[in-house]
């Protein structure tokens, strides 16, 4: 879904180790504007800590990191690697051009040599305070994604008290801090749901993967 402002993010997931991390990706991916998340080799993954927001995002799968790159080169997106490297940016300094994918490393490698092979160029997040060596890859992943979306000048979503408002899940009830949507994007919204799950994305539970509960697994709170 191409944003207003003709840019677009990407999430690309390929060696996260903690699968549910994926969930809160997801959960950042939604809140800061990205079009889709990539997953490249492993399809499951955990819903946990994504709060519902894995049914307002898209998933796409490759199998290997040369078809996701062919995919977004077709999109004419560049890839950023959120890496420490000897030439990376500081990502506060807006070293974007156009539609950007973000590739995230490892919890504990960072990225690998192979990764950093596809990537256009590197952003790191500079740090103030002398606790800590590195961010969790979901915390790094909120503040890239917040910094692209100021850069790409996404339009702020509506607020509603001291919530932001969030578009109705499809077969859940208008509940407090969500509203309604158009009937053509409940029914986009839909559609989307239907996709994810055809593409086989699922919780990593081991419950009953039949698609019914797939959605539930996925899209719940």
């Amino acid at each position: 879904m191409a944003n207003q402002t003709g840019f677009e993010s990407y999430v690309v997931v390929h060696n996260i180790a903690k699968r549910h991390n994926v969930g809160t990706l997801a959960r950042s991916a939604t809140a800061f504007g990205v079009s889709e998340l990539i997953l490249v080799g492993r399809r499951d993954f955990n819903a946990f800590g994504s709060h519902g927001s894995t049914s307002h995002v898209r998933f796409r799968h490759f199998h290997s990191l040369s078809d996701a790159r062919l995919f977004l080169k077709e999109k004419d997106c560049d890839i950023c690697g959120v890496e420490i490297t000897d030439n990376a940016v500081a990502v506060n300094q807006h070293p974007f051009k156009k539609s950007t994918a973000f590739l995230l490393g490892n919890e504990g490698t960072g990225l690998s040599a192979k990764e950093c092979e596809i990537c256009d160029f590197f952003v790191y997040i500079p740090q103030y305070g002398c606790g800590t060596a590195s961010l969790n890859v979901t915390v790094a992943a909120s503040i890239v994604l917040h910094h692209f979306g100021v850069w790409a000048g996404f339009g702020e979503r509506t607020r509603d008290g001291n919530k932001f408002v969030v578009a109705e899940r499809p077969g859940k009830q208008v509940r407090r801090n969500y509203c309604a949507e158009t009937a053509d994007s409940i029914i986009e919204e839909r559609k989307l749901r239907k996709e994810n799950a055809s593409n086989g994305f699922f919780d990593e539970s081991g419950k009953d993967d039949s698609p019914s509960n797939l959605l539930d697994a996925l899209f719940g709170d």
